[in-house]
């Protein structure tokens, strides 16, 4: 899938620089290493993206590949010193709805159904679509990357997981100029209003928008969690610091902060 010769001008209506290269290893690592070399030419919501990534990374350390052309790879700078440290854990989520956001308006007119999964996938009809990184800046820990690919033309034939999917897998085309632009105001907005209520999830209405679009609340989950051990119950809610609450025989709970979750029903 070639880069359009028209660009991305809705995206370069929202964001004060976009930047496209033909390939890149990471879109990610690129972005930090162009900050750390020059910070102030990297605004707030400035962009850099490619549909050929070749070495790109997923949470918990995982290689993300995917053949040229096939899916969109995008890595977006947040400036966040407004959002009190503590905070700041919501970045994550508040990208992956904001991106569930982008996705469901793609949506319009079908019968399917975008949701997210804690913390920050995005799910196209119940398969991953998009996975979202979050990584700070080292040296400047009030800038944030936040690196998302999204499955738009990959074949069901390239999808590396039976639980991944593709708008190009389910007979849709995605518009990727409308795609990232929608993304950027959605994401924008919810850390103006985190900001706005001093870092209050509850207060700003960013916890009420997450828990409206993840479909793992009320779901019975298998979480995976560093230490190596697995919880399982039903997700409950998500707490006022984005983790996971999950009940087990309908009892005991647990909050988690990170693990990788199944959805087992």
């Amino acid at each position: 899938m070639p880069i359009p010769e028209e660009g991305y001008p809705r995206a370069a209506a929202v964001s004060p620089r976009v930047q496209v290269v033909e390939s890149t290893d990471s879109t990610n690592a690129d972005v930090v290493a162009h900050l750390q070399a020059a910070p102030d030419e990297w605004p707030h919501l400035s962009l850099l993206l490619t549909t050929d990534q070749r070495a790109g990374r997923g949470r918990l350390d995982r290689s993300w590949t995917t053949p040229p052309g096939t899916a969109l790879a995008l890595s977006v700078v947040v400036r966040v010193g407004g959002i009190p440290p503590e905070a700041r854990g919501w970045v994550p989520l508040v990208a992956g709805a904001a991106m569930t956001r982008a996705v469901a308006a793609q949506l319009e007119g079908t019968a399917h159904e975008a949701r997210l999964k804690w913390p920050n996938d995005v799910l196209l009809d119940g398969a991953k679509i998009c996975g979202i990184l979050a990584e700070v800046v080292p040296g400047h820990p009030d800038v944030v990357v936040i690196g998302s690919g999204v499955n738009t033309r990959m074949p069901r034939s390239d999808l590396p997981v039976e639980t991944a999917t593709s708008f190009e897998a389910l007979g849709l085309v995605a518009d990727e100029d409308r795609l990232i632009a929608d993304y950027l105001r959605a994401l924008d907005e919810q850390l103006d209003a985190l900001i706005a209520a001093r870092g209050s999830a509850a207060a700003s209405g960013v916890l009420g928008e997450v828990e409206a679009l993840c479909s793992t609340i009320g779901s019975d989950v298998a979480v995976s969690l560093p230490d190596g051990e697995t919880l399982r119950g039903r997700a409950q809610r998500i707490d006022e610091d984005g983790r996971l609450v999950v009940v087990q025989d309908s009892e005991f709970e647990s909050a988690v902060s990170a693990g990788d979750v199944v959805h087992v029903r």
